[in-house]
């Protein structure tokens, strides 16, 4: 049960915990997205719905003063972050838990037509046409990649099969398969495509992507003797061959969720690695423009189906691995229950203000500093221990990506 307190309040406390320094608590006030679309500095999102907490008990948490980008009154979807779920954007065809088909089930049965026209109505109701926020699209019923269908997803290339042999009874078993994945990919292909084609359309200046693409598959072997963190064998010829999703993506989500079996070890850090490297290999390597598509890794609160909160060895796992490597920023996603459940002391606020200050010191303020090596491990100092470290020290650790606008080793030529 929470309390009216708003000094025991669990989900406060855990917001006054996220401490910057003052000068970044005071002047940068975080309820736009300047910071993500212009500067381009290292941000984090909310995307937890604790506008439950102030509805019901009328506690409103300032999330403001710690520089934490969120929507106003802490919604869940707004101007500054919203995310699509699969049942509430358009038509999206899928199996349900009971085995029963929803808007025809396949991707090869749904009306894309009917969907696209209801998704329409449906972002035109929610985001202004002037929306310069995070829209993620959250659909993980099927993927997109045949082979990528397997454990309880294996029943779309069940189906997909059975309509093939529905259609031509004929064909041999290898005929069957191989015309189910060809049907299955090409109209999973539209459905994303042209749902991310629209969204664009519609708010041409918003972050739009997919949350958990780019894939990895890296879970296999965790917490085993030998786990390198690296992606499943074939992974990036697989993602190179979604280049039509990133050509129409304008953001990348990739998720870092951690398991409680993770918790302070270094394989929870090895497997955020290799996935934020796989989706900045593929924000460089097939951005539709002459930058790279921002990154913006998925992390949790707490374990995966736990309530247990990360602690400051998880954080610097995710949050700090993922700054370090240059990422743009993360989101923090949490469900209802997070608001109802019981303290835990984040640390979050002493990564940012290091990666601000590191920013400030290496780049001139106008660039993100990123490892060197990203195999290295280094990690951006925390806030208060730079001044500590010479210069060239840092510098031989990590380079900086400049923000838009800005070129040179430093980020100190403005581009005219």
């Amino acid at each position: 049960m929470l309390l009216r307190s708003s000094i025991h309040h669990p989900i406060l406390t855990l917001a006054l915990s996220i401490i910057l320094s003052p000068s970044n608590s005071v002047q940068n006030m975080v309820e736009g997205v300047e910071s993500v679309i212009g500067r381009r500095d290292f941000s984090v999102i909310w995307n937890i719905p604790t506008a439950w907490c102030q509805h019901r008990y009328g506690v409103s948490l300032p999330l403001h003063q710690f520089n934490i980008i969120h929507n106003s009154k802490q919604r869940f979807q707004g101007q500054n972050m919203s995310i699509f779920y699969q049942r509430r954007l358009g038509l999206y065809p899928y199996i349900n838990r009971q085995g029963s088909k929803v808007n025809g089930g396949l991707p090869q049965l749904g009306s894309l037509k009917a969907h696209l026209s209801l998704a329409e109505v449906q972002i035109s109701e929610v985001l202004r046409k002037t929306f310069r926020g995070l829209a993620v699209l959250d659909w993980e019923a099927w993927q997109p990649v045949w082979m990528w269908n397997f454990g309880t997803r294996i029943v779309y290339r069940k189906f997909s099969k059975n309509l093939v042999r529905w259609k031509h009874p004929d064909m041999s078993e290898e005929e069957v398969k191989s015309e189910a994945k060809a049907e299955f990919e090409l109209e999973a292909r539209a459905f994303m495509e042209e749902t991310l084609h629209l969204g664009v359309r519609l708010c041409p200046e918003g972050l739009w992507g997919f949350y958990g693409f780019p894939s990895c598959y890296n879970n296999h072997g965790q917490g085993q003797s030998g786990y390198t963190g690296q992606c499943h064998n074939g992974t990036e010829i697989l993602n190179d061959k979604l280049a039509f999703l990133w050509q129409h993506s304008t953001a990348l989500y990739p998720s870092i969720y951690l398991w409680r079996k993770l918790a302070g070890h270094t394989h929870a850090q090895l497997m955020v690695r290799h996935r934020v490297l796989e989706a900045l290999r593929v924000a460089s390597q097939h951005s539709p423009g002459t930058e790279a598509l921002p990154v913006f890794p998925y992390t949790r609160v707490a374990f995966t189906h736990t309530l247990a909160f990360l602690n400051r060895t998880d954080l610097e796992h995710t949050l700090g691995e993922s700054a370090a490597l240059g990422a743009t920023g993360v989101v923090l996603w949490g469900e209802l229950s997070f608001a109802k459940s019981k303290s835990k002391h984040l640390q979050l606020g002493t990564y940012l203000a290091g990666v601000r200050n590191c920013s400030k010191r290496m780049c001139n303020a106008q660039g993100r500093c990123a490892r060197q090596d990203p195999h290295s491990g280094y990690m951006i100092p925390l806030h208060g221990t730079h001044e500590a470290l010479p210069l060239s020290d840092m510098r031989s650790k990590f380079k900086c990506i400049c923000f838009e606008g800005w070129s040179g080793e430093h980020c100190e030529q403005r581009i005219s």
